[in-house]
Order: structure tokens, then C-alpha cells, then sequence
């Protein structure tokens, strides 16, 4: 499974992929129909990426990729808009049997649900996850040897000769 590149930025309702960047933000696109692009401010903004998120529980986390696994191989996902608490609790037993009961909330079920269903129509269960670059593998490798190449000197502002490049205005009599 690949989570790597889709996040969920607090107060915004929804998951968003990451596009790029700039010198203000991040410029994420939503997972919705609508496709809205946004720029989040680096700064003041809240993100976490689904790759990192884990769910509390009783003996070390749970990584929501398992979770969304244990979920993609159920057939039948409770809607979260109108399902209760012990129904949640009850199916989340069963995706997530290790999950620690008093600290997972019913509403953190439901945003787990719910991003589920967002992103279960997109081709993410059957992409390999990308390796993790660490020091001394050959991702990590490339990348260095990719800086190293893409070193060029800056060319040097060149100006025209005998073109001036700004306007006179002309004073009327």
C-alpha cells in the first residue's frame, strides 16, 4: 500500500494529495470530486502525512496503513455518517483488534472511516510501498549523486549595448 504523498490538514475536512511547493506553502490538491487545489501556509498550518499515522494501541501503535488493509479485505465498511458508537467500536474491533479501547475515540473511527472510503477507489492497495531513503541505500544514493549533477553556475546578466533599458518621458511645453 502507498500512502506516501497524502495527507490531512487540520481544520480542513477531507484528504489532500501533495503536489509541490513554494516559497509560501505546500500547493495540495483535494481527494474529492472537485479536485480544489489549495496552498497551505508552512507555518501556521497543521499536516500529517497518512504514511506516519498510527492508532493507539494496548501494546505499541498501529500503523493505519494495517488498519486500511485489515479494512480494504472486509466487505462490508459501516457508513460512518450513521452508524453509532458500538457498531464502530464493534467493527473496529475486528480491523483493528489490538487498538487501545479507552483512547480511541468514536470520532477517531469515523475520520478513519471516512478517509477509508475517500481513498479505497484509488489504485493505492495494489502500489508497492516506496522504500524509506536512509543513509547509505541506493535511493539515498542517487539522490546525492542527482544534487552533484544538477550543480550549474548561475549564467550572467548580459545587457544589450547602447540600449537603454528604461524611459524617458518626455516634458510637454
Amino acid at each position: 500500500m502507498n500512502l506516501r504523498g497524502l495527507v490531512s490538514v487540520s481544520g480542513k475536512p477531507g484528504l489532500f494529495k501533495l503536489i509541490g511547493q513554494n516559497k509560501s506553502g505546500f500547493i495540495l490538491e483535494s481527494l474529492d470530486e472537485l479536485k480544489n487545489k489549495i496552498v497551505v501556509n508552512i507555518s501556521t498550518a497543521k499536516m500529517a502525512s497518512l504514511e506516519d499515522i498510527t492508532v493507539f494501541g494496548e501494546d505499541e501503535d498501529l500503523k493505519l496503513s494495517d488498519i486500511f488493509e485489515n479494512m480494504n479485505s472486509e466487505m462490508e465498511v459501516p457508513d460512518a455518517k450513521t452508524a453509532d458508537g458500538a457498531a464502530l467500536r464493534k467493527y473496529f474491533l475486528h480491523v483493528a483488534p489490538n487498538h487501545d479501547t479507552d483512547r480511541v475515540y468514536a470520532s477517531d473511527m469515523k475520520k478513519i472511516i471516512t478517509w477509508y472510503n475517500t481513498i479505497k477507489v484509488l489504485p493505492l492497495f495494489s502500489e508497492e510501498a516506496p522504500e524509506p531513503i536512509t543513509e547509505g541505500s541506493p535511493a539515498a544514493e542517487l539522490t546525492a549523486t542527482k544534487k552533484q549533477d544538477h550543480v550549474t553556475e548561475k549564467p550572467k546578466a548580459t545587457k544589450a549595448a547602447g540600449k537603454s533599458t528604461t524611459r524617458l518621458s518626455q516634458k510637454s511645453k
